[in-house]
């Protein structure tokens, strides 16, 4: 089901015909370092990490992970996500490319797609993210996305520190 368009992309809900595209994803070094280990370890594991996890979320709540997929080239590039976590008031924005694909604004461009798709359609109009304080790279696409630095937090059964981002599509 597509979300939303834009010039290069096409944002569409997973499905789990993204198997091997999120066996790919979950075992990046970027990811394994940033987000953590999933222990994914074969295709098929992917597929059921994709129905309990991430199908789940579409079935509980509305939303959850899309994929970004190259209009040119035809090929999954990312995901961006609504996640609603316990721990935090908001909805939180997540987003992870495979690494082939960075520096060319694709996490920009799905990212602002998703937060337009979240603000007008789904009604959500604050939202959150989380980030690893070693993660440069995210940090400045938060704060491209107008996301403002709130606080350092330590989620629930955690260690690492993480900061925590706010965003308020209503002012924008």
């Amino acid at each position: 089901m597509i979300v939303h368009e834009t010039d290069r992309l096409i944002l569409r809900r997973i499905s789990l015909d993204d198997a091997e595209f999120i066996f790919e994803l979950l075992n990046e070094p970027a990811w394994l370092r940033f987000i953590g280990d999933r222990d994914i370890r074969t295709v098929d594991e992917s597929r059921d990490y994709i129905e309990k996890r991430m199908l789940e979320s579409f079935a509980r709540l509305g939303f959850g992970a899309y994929v970004a997929v190259s209009k040119e080239m035809e090929v999954p590039l990312g995901i961006c996500s609504l996640v609603k976590r316990d721990a935090l008031e908001h909805i939180d924005l997540g987003f992870a490319f495979l690494q082939r694909h960075w520096g060319q604004g694709y996490a920009f461009e799905a990212s602002s797609a998703l937060l337009a798709h979240a603000s007008r359609e789904l009604g959500h109009h604050h939202l959150c993210a989380i980030v690893s304080p070693d993660n440069q790279a995210s940090i400045r696409l938060l704060e491209k996305l107008k996301f403002s630095f709130k606080e350092r937090i330590i989620l629930e059964g955690a260690e690492e520190e993480l900061l925590l981002y706010d965003w308020n599509g209503t002012s924008r």
